[in-house]
């Protein structure tokens, strides 16, 4: 006997994963929630979605395969010193959509869930944060 209700069959019968440029959407829409005290640390940062990281990512990362990293920040945050400076990139998070997606296929939480998990928890451990204050973080994007 099936779990799912006729109309949730229909729903996902429909359903695609999302592109780059929606779960870039999503991304956005999840920092945007963030608390502002967080958002601070990160200067203007950018956010970007790839299928994958770079081979020269998962090397530096020391990843097995291009599914082991969810997102990476790279950047100078406030803790470091960050100031605006004439040819320094911005602060950026990647975002791997792939592996997102199996990530996502494989857990009972849902996308946004994992998309804000991820860009909290890269952030934080950039800047030295606990998991306990990642988890209030997440929280208070809830809310």
């Amino acid at each position: 006997m099936s779990a799912l209700a006729p109309d949730d069959a229909a729903v996902w019968s429909a359903a695609v994963a999302p592109s780059l440029a929606l779960m870039e959407v999503m991304a956005e829409e999840a920092y945007a929630r963030l608390p502002e005290s967080f958002r601070a640390l990160c200067g203007n940062l950018v956010i970007r979605v790839e299928d994958f990281p770079t081979d020269e990512v998962q090397e530096e990362m020391e990843a097995e395969s291009a599914f082991d990293l969810l997102g990476l920040f790279q950047g100078i945050g406030l803790a470091q010193g960050y100031e605006t400076v004439t040819g320094v990139l911005p602060n950026m998070i990647f975002l791997y959509r792939r592996p997102i997606l199996d990530y996502w296929a494989e857990h009972e939480e849902s996308l946004g869930d994992i998309v804000t998990h991820v860009l909290v928890h890269e952030i934080g451990h950039h800047f030295g944060l606990s998991d306990e204050d990642m988890e209030a973080i997440e929280a208070a994007a809830d809310t």
